[in-house]
């Protein structure tokens, strides 16, 4: 017989709660969180660091700085790094309508995707020069629905998300589609595993699916597998070492589930709830009771 267990814990003035199976009943995550409010949280509740934005994407990065894609106000967005205490040591304005990516690159460069009449990738050096522009071949009647958590491959190309397209397409730095595959729901996170399939978030479809290199799905996961209906606006997504999968669900209210994780056989041994009424638009899972997520984070 499964136990549930759940804890629940007062941090900085609001409740948030964890709920286990028994046989996990030791799983904690730390976490960044992007949306609405930005922090970052450790796997007891204790808020370690805010930011005073909504953003859209996010990182901690090696040296412990925050690399995030910062919600348009009254201009187009940005990118920004800043310290823990605060101090801006980078930024780079969008000149359309959102900056909704941002990923930190090998090569030095910062990927970041602008939405407007003339959507594009841009990596752009630490001196704040683009370095390469890839124009993304997408709709642009609605510039917010453009695309989303866009990400550079290791074989040097670029996985983008297409939401209204219902599409998730692979460009070469040319900006030659090489593979794409469509989508049942707006697509919203784009992951390519280590096995060469592709995980993909249908955010208002509430479902998770797993692609091959010929598109075809090999695995997915939706309320339909599960009494509570954890999905409520699936955006960010991130696969753990241990082939579990962690996945927001950006609608949902204070005291709903806001992240759970779900293993292969569809399990859900983990999920995260608080007062908040920000909603997790995209997170990064920092850690696993206490031990560092390793090696490059899937998400």
């Amino acid at each position: 017989m499964k136990i549930r267990i759940s804890v629940l814990v007062m941090a900085i003035g609001f409740a948030f709660s964890a709920t286990y199976a028994d046989d996990n009943a030791k799983i904690t995550h730390a976490f960044l969180t992007t949306g609405g409010e930005t922090y970052l949280q450790d796997g007891d509740g204790k808020v370690l660091w805010s930011f005073p934005k909504s953003t859209r994407d996010g990182w901690v990065l090696p040296n412990g700085n925050l690399l995030l894609a910062v919600s348009r106000s009254n201009d187009g967005g940005s990118v920004v790094e800043v310290t823990r205490e605060g101090k801006t040591v980078f930024e780079f304005k969008g000149t359309q309508s959102e900056v909704n990516t941002v990923q930190a690159l090998e090569n030095g460069n910062i990927l970041l995707t602008e939405a407007g009449d003339k959507p594009r990738l841009l990596e752009v050096t630490r001196e704040g020069k683009i370095a390469v522009e890839v124009p993304i071949q997408a709709q642009i009647k609605d510039h917010h629905l453009q695309s989303r958590m866009a990400r550079k491959l290791s074989n040097g190309n670029y996985l983008v998300p297409q939401l209204l397209d219902k599409v998730v397409r692979e460009y070469q730095p040319d900006g030659k589609i090489v593979w794409e595959v469509a989508t049942p729901n707006w697509p919203f996170t784009a992951i390519r595993l280590e096995n060469g399939n592709t995980l993909i978030n249908c955010t208002i479809g509430n479902l998770t699916i797993e692609v091959d290199k010929d598109g075809k799905t090999v695995w997915q996961v939706s309320n339909e597998d599960f009494p509570s209906k954890p999905f409520d606006d699936a955006c960010g997504a991130q696969r753990l070492p241990n082939g579990n999968t962690v996945i927001t669900a950006y609608h949902a209210k204070p005291g709903q589930t806001k992240l759970f994780e779900v293993t292969r056989d569809k399990k859900i041994v983990w999920t995260y709830t608080d007062q908040r009424g920000a909603g997790i638009h995209c997170f990064q899972i920092l850690d696993t009771n206490g031990k560092p997520v390793e090696g490059r984070p899937l998400r």
